[in-house]
């Protein structure tokens, strides 16, 4: 793990990171997150019954806005081109939960993990908002990073992600 923190100067005023010297690469990054919920709630979603509507489409649509928007958000992000944000939702009956994926992708000087995780966040709090009305006692929750590629300090792969092909 780095011992040096990179948004704060020399006398320990928070910074924004300079890269404007770093090269370029391609760079991705796959957070999750879980929405929990009682089952009846994670049916009514299922079901498309909530008065608010389409709850997953909402928040996929809320996920890719919100990666869209981290460095509004997160006062020392820079802005990113992004060149691809997916959001996957998935209802997890077992969990009785929300399972939430993001994955985004830019060709750039920083990478994008607070873009990913930002997208879960959107997203997660969306499936909140929609179905609040149902279940006070939703918990939002287990939001980390997966994966991160590219940059000068190479890949990570969070201990028993597994990945497919296409990450």
């Amino acid at each position: 793990m780095p011992n040096e923190l990179t948004h704060l100067d020399a006398e320990g005023k928070a910074n924004m990171v300079d890269v404007g010297d770093k090269p370029e690469s391609d760079r991705t990054a796959i957070a999750e997150g879980f929405v929990y919920m009682h089952p009846q709630t994670l049916s009514l979603i299922e079901q498309g019954a909530l008065k608010k509507g389409d709850v997953i489409s909402i928040a996929r649509i809320a996920g890719i806005m919100g990666a869209k928007k981290t460095s509004d958000l997160i006062p020392l992000c820079h802005p990113l081109p992004l060149t691809k944000v997916d959001v996957d939702l998935k209802l997890d009956k077992q969990k009785n939960a929300v399972h939430i994926v993001a994955r985004t992708r830019t060709v750039g000087k920083t990478g994008v993990e607070m873009e990913a995780l930002t997208a879960v966040s959107t997203a997660a709090l969306t499936i909140y908002d929609m179905a609040k009305a149902v279940d006070r006692a939703m918990r939002i929750s287990d939001i980390r990073l997966l994966v991160k590629r590219g940059g000068v300090h190479g890949d990570y792969i969070a201990d028993g992600t597994e990945l497919t092909d296409a990450d």
